[in-house]
């Protein structure tokens, strides 16, 4: 059984992390705001639905963390083959043509901002 409590206080570390209102939240995962605003009131408890469209719309939120607080928020899947996120792409894949499609920019504080692009930003 999930503590709608700690549940709320989760789901606030969520939209704490992303720089999200609840409103924008909820746009983003694709339910209606009341929904996200009676969840943290504590009038309604998350239905599953819900939960998953969370996961599936942030890789980073942990499904055990978020039902019961167990692991860990960002998760950290980390690979032996995988390169340093500090390390610059291959010379090849920046010949690709791509467009930028967000850009986030940590401080040292641990605060972080996040612009996504409107399209008009390529590389």
């Amino acid at each position: 059984m999930v503590n709608s409590e700690e549940f709320v206080s989760r789901l606030e570390k969520i939209l704490s992390f992303y720089n999200l209102s609840a409103s924008s939240f909820a746009d983003k995962i694709g339910v209606q705001r009341s929904s996200i605003s009676h969840l943290l009131t504590g009038r309604n408890k998350p239905s599953l639905e819900f939960v998953m469209k969370v996961v599936k719309t942030y890789p980073e939120v942990n499904l055990y963390w978020l039902l019961n607080g167990k692991g860990t928020f960002p998760s950290r899947k980390e690979s032996v083959t995988s390169p340093s996120p500090l390390s610059p792409p291959p010379i090849e894949s920046i010949r690709t043509e791509r467009t930028i499609q967000k850009i986030i920019i940590l401080y040292t504080d641990g605060s972080f901002e996040t612009f996504e692009s409107s399209n008009d930003l390529t590389n």
